[in-house]
């Protein structure tokens, strides 16, 4: 009784008969780790009573493509081509050989920042996402066995596993890309990625879990996948595995393989209920419907895929094929009102104004999120669920008369004040312990601005940084 905790506030999203409900001027009690009851009243003892007042207190929001490194996506916003542009190593900088461009300290120090990033919006479960464009090749276990220190120290819960391929790709100076591939690099990786997993799995008190991360489907082998699929699906972890994202990767899977992407993964044997794909933005109807047919979960990022010019076609006809539609941030800032609200938007640009509503881009930040991941005591507040709590202060917020419709209209991740993970409340007021907020930010920028000098190196041509990032405006030195 007296680990009780008991918050309230004007709205309680809770959970009944398989479906969120709304509770006005409702309450939830948090007992251990755990979810105790829901409702508008509770007549038990409790330790500590916390009133939030014009708040929604709702449960935690599920990223399943959350951005882990800093966010170079950025840079390519107004900046294309992308092969002209860095974001495709050119054949002189794989002659001179690829390498780190991050050192191991910077590598665990974005693991950290990323995470305290994705508690201030709200986001309770986490699976991490970086370039490996900056890398020499893979994602190491060094960097994730930090990322899970970091993890455990902040509270977030966590599925953890480093980024492999077997391919990257490579242009010439005329934007001709191609693969290039070291199997055995690949493999190594995979295994070495495959042994983390049986090690981290479930430490934390269960907040952290294993995960497998093979890069694009463009740059990963037959045999790279299959071994993938079956070590997955021995150890009941999920696989993400970006797909159906880019006119590149559907012109690379093509020339490989004769098929697109999404069929090529069902072709052998790889495509099971435990696979995650981002993005889905170029999948055609009948790999949707490979996708429906397997379980698998679509994970849509509708902001960062709005901000290159693409969208999900459509949001509602994926729904009604049945597939499991779950979301990721996959850009900077990870804030997932945003993202709903994008997602949202794009559906209505793709189907028009009544295909959908705003609960089913909030469904599909939190329970769409649990299904994929196979856990039905997370992206829902229900007795025995995990106290996994986003309150969102509404109070500078326009409200109208229903809390998610307000949270798709007039609000954002700054709205975010508190989140708890497994009981614990790891933000008070915006703020994280030991977490200093503005100078992890200018350790960022730091950070940013050395990879930005680096871009001449890894970029066709070699062009100094003016050329390759032209600014919004002419810029004015001195007194010009």
């Amino acid at each position: 009784m007296s680990s009780r905790t008991l918050l309230s506030a004007r709205w309680v999203i809770g959970h009944r008969d398989g479906a969120h409900v709304v509770h006005e001027n409702g309450v939830v009690v948090i007992e251990g780790d755990s979810i105790l009851h829901v409702g508008r009243d509770f007549d038990g003892e409790v330790a500590e009573r916390i009133d939030y007042g014009q708040a929604v207190i709702a449960p935690g929001f599920i990223d399943l493509d959350a951005l882990s490194d800093l966010d170079t996506t950025i840079l390519g916003y107004d900046n294309t081509p992308a092969w002209r542009k860095g974001r495709v190593w050119p054949e002189s900088y794989i002659a001179a050989g690829p390498r780190e461009m991050y050192t191991p300290e910077e590598l665990a120090f974005q693991k950290r920042h990323a995470f305290a990033q994705l508690i201030r919006n709200g986001i309770t479960t986490a699976l991490p996402i970086a370039s490996l464009f900056y890398r020499a090749w893979g994602e190491t276990v060094a960097e994730f066995e930090a990322a899970a220190e970091a993890a455990e120290d902040l509270g977030i819960r966590a599925y953890l596993g480093p980024a492999y391929r077997t391919g990257g790709q490579v242009t010439d100076t005329a934007g001709n890309i191609r693969a290039v591939y070291d199997e055995a690099r690949g493999m190594q990786g995979l295994e070495e990625a495959a042994d983390f997993a049986r090690r981290i799995d479930g430490i934390a008190g269960g907040r952290i879990r294993a995960m497998f991360a093979p890069d694009r489907i463009e740059t990963c082998t037959e045999g790279l996948l299959q071994r993938t699929a079956a070590i997955a699906a021995e150890m009941g972890a999920p696989v993400r595995q970006h797909c159906a994202q880019s006119p590149v990767e559907l012109q690379l899977v093509r020339e490989q393989h004769g098929c697109g992407p999404i069929e090529w993964l069902e072709r052998i044997g790889a495509l099971q209920k435990n696979w995650l794909l981002p993005h889905g933005i170029h999948a055609s109807e009948a790999e949707f419907a490979l996708i429906a047919g397997a379980g698998a979960t679509l994970v849509h990022c509708p902001l960062v895929s709005a901000r290159h010019g693409g969208m999900l076609r459509s949001f509602p006809k994926c729904r009604a094929m049945g597939i499991n539609i779950g979301l990721g941030t996959d850009t900077f800032p990870p804030d997932m009102i945003l993202n709903m609200q994008v997602g949202l938007m794009t559906a209505r640009l793709a189907e028009g104004m009544e295909a959908i509503r705003s609960e089913a881009m909030f469904d599909a930040a939190t329970l769409g999120g649990a299904r994929a991941l196979g856990r039905d005591d997370l992206g829902r507040l229900a007795p025995g669920a995990k106290a996994d709590i986003a309150v969102i202060d509404l109070s500078r917020v326009l409200q109208g008369t229903d809390p998610v419709q307000s949270l798709m209209t007039s609000a954002s991740g700054r709205d975010v004040r508190d989140v708890w993970i497994d009981g614990r409340r790891v933000m008070a007021d915006r703020v994280i312990p030991g977490v200093d907020e503005a100078a992890d930010a200018a350790r960022a920028q730091a950070q940013f601005d050395r990879v930005i000098a680096q871009y001449p190196d890894r970029t066709v041509g070699h062009p100094p940084v003016a050329e390759i990032f032209t600014p919004s405006y002419k810029r004015i030195d001195g007194n010009e």
